[in-house]
């Protein structure tokens, strides 16, 4: 009877371990801002907004997005995954050549729960494989799909990140392949200082010829300067804002004195 319960025991242990993990406590925005270490926007009157990428690189659309910006003279923060990192690492150090952020977004892009030893996994890898290349570890995390929770917010700030979501209201959709009419309307009629707008770069699969984003990207950042917006990086953004850093935070691409005042090198 003994060996018995001792079995049953054990054979329940995962399926409580999986319950407290799937149905992790979700609080409020309020509750996570209040932390400093979740952000939907800033606060600032100054005409900054930070475009943000998810899902990248891709071999067609990225190139395309980088020669827009460069267009425009805008800074932008790729949210990218590593598995296509792995595929596609000189698209990774062009984007770091060009002043932009990565940051950390999976290296399998998984939707919905997931346990804190399967995110932190996720996290570790990705940091590798953008260290290798790169020669720095990002801070900045964003959860697939916007989805998160106590576990996945606490394990990110375990691992060392600081977690991105986006201003609501400013996501583009792209991912949904709407018109470009609406893109750019979704973005354009709501757009306020401090904003951080959520794009994608990465749509179909690496033969798929065309993309939604990069072309409604022209139209909206010539709507953001002719309405005198600049365009950052998120952490630009954060520095620049009335947005207190985490002593922890680290900018890039930065530099940091022995007096810890940052030069941000743009």
């Amino acid at each position: 009877m003994e060996k018995i319960l001792v079995f049953t025991v054990l054979l329940l242990i995962p399926l409580f371990s999986y319950q407290t993990n799937t149905f992790a406590t979700t609080k409020s925005r309020e509750a996570y801002e209040k932390t400093g270490h979740v952000i939907w926007e800033v606060n600032t009157k100054e005409k900054i907004v930070a475009l943000t990428f998810d899902d990248g690189p891709h071999p067609i659309f990225t190139p395309q997005i980088l020669d827009i910006l460069a267009k425009h003279n805008a800074k932008a923060t790729f949210f990218v995954a590593g598995n296509k990192v792995v595929r596609f690492p000189d698209l990774l150090k062009r984007e770091v050549k060009e002043g932009h952020e990565i940051a950390n977004h999976t290296f399998h892009h998984i939707y919905g729960n997931i346990t804190s030893a399967k995110l932190s996994s996720e996290l570790e890898e990705t940091d590798k494989i953008i260290k290798k290349i790169t020669g720095f570890k990002p801070t900045l995390f964003r959860p697939v799909g916007g989805f998160y929770n106590d576990i996945i917010i606490y394990t990110a700030l375990k691992n060392g990140k600081e977690v991105v979501l986006w201003t609501w209201g400013q996501d583009s959709r792209d991912w949904a392949d709407p018109p470009v009419s609406q893109i750019c309307n979704t973005i354009i009629k709501g757009v306020k200082p401090g904003n951080i707008i959520l794009f994608h770069d990465w749509h179909g699969s690496e033969f798929t010829q065309s993309c939604q984003t990069v072309k409604a990207l022209d139209n909206i950042l010539d709507f953001l300067d002719k309405n005198g917006y600049k365009c950052v990086t998120v952490s630009e953004l954060l520095y620049r804002s009335t947005q207190i850093i985490p002593g922890s935070f680290e900018i890039y691409p930065s530099k940091r004195a022995k007096t810890s005042h940052i030069d941000l090198m743009f």
